[in-house]
């Protein structure tokens, strides 16, 4: 049996969890969906499941080979789609990564009106703020916001992002708003030390200030809520404060200290040899990303 067939077999057997009900699904005999398991766990040197009279589940190692499997399987169909002259239209699993609360509030939405545009299209998702390796993690495109290394991945601009600092009006109707940088020290500050590790805050005209937060906390969605509130001034992106901005809740100051803008790339590996999958949703994310004025 060829390493194809053998890979087909197992994930049906992982998505059914049964031999016997991926036996039934792809019209073959349970013994031979028991031997092409078997002569797959010989072949990559793993077992790939837990078997026990009442059930079957997939090991760590199992886990992670099924989700390869899954991409590898959904390649070959859309080459051999491609090469029937099917490349126009989008199929497979899309995996879609960006910064955690990026993608939550500016990806997530474009992934849903993809995957309903796309009836053939299953999509994955992957918010976390750390760096990906696309390639070794089976990502297809990623949204990224900083200056990007030389990669060799086409890169397409999307908009920028600004260091920001913010209060609500309440908060400066009462305490005043700050001219300098330099004034920062006579307000109170809540500060998200999973953005600003560093006290020294540092700013455009070669100005820094360190500052001592009253509240410091480790997600910038609490610093965020404090400062909502009337409680103090925070610093943040400002694409995490759009919302509140356009509903008049906070409002920046010190805009003329503010460093350069981190430019947002929509990424993907592949070139004008992209799939009709990633061709299809980087259309639709630049188009949609663009014309977010919260982020331009």
């Amino acid at each position: 049996m060829d390493r194809w067939q053998a890979m087909r077999i197992f994930v049906k057997v992982a998505e059914t969890e049964s031999f016997a009900e991926a036996a039934r699904h792809l019209h073959m005999s349970a013994p031979a969906i028991t031997r092409a398991v078997a002569a797959l766990e010989e072949l990559v040197g793993a077992r790939l499941f837990v078997r026990t009279t009442r059930s079957v589940k997939l090991t760590d190692a199992g886990a992670r080979y099924f989700e390869d499997c899954r991409r590898i399987l959904s390649d070959i169909a859309e080459a051999e789609a491609s090469a029937a002259g099917a490349a126009a239209r989008p199929s497979g699993t899309l995996t879609v990564t960006a910064p955690a609360l990026f993608g939550h509030m500016y990806v997530l939405p474009v992934v849903l009106e993809y995957v309903d545009a796309h009836a053939s299209v299953t999509a994955r998702t992957f918010f976390i703020d750390r760096p990906v390796n696309m390639i070794e993690e089976g990502i297809d495109v990623a949204v990224r916001i900083g200056h990007l290394a030389d990669s060799g991945f086409t890169a397409i601009p999307v908009g920028s992002v600004r260091r920001v600092l913010c209060g609500s009006p309440d908060y400066f109707a009462k305490h005043g708003i700050p001219r300098t940088p330099a004034e920062l020290r006579e307000h109170r500050i809540a500060a998200s030390t999973s953005a600003w590790s560093s006290p020294e805050w540092r700013f455009a005209q070669d100005q820094r200030v360190t500052v001592h937060p009253a509240l410091q906390t480790n997600s910038n969605e609490a610093a965020i809520a404090a400062a909502t509130a009337g409680w103090g001034m925070t610093r943040v992106l400002n694409y995490q404060i759009g919302p509140a901005l356009l509903e008049g809740k906070l409002q920046i100051v010190l805009g003329d200290y503010e460093e350069p803008a981190l430019p947002i790339h929509v990424l993907y590996p592949e070139g004008r040899h992209a799939s009709a999958k990633v061709r299809a949703f980087v259309d639709l994310a630049v188009e949609r990303l663009r014309a977010n004025r919260l982020l331009n």
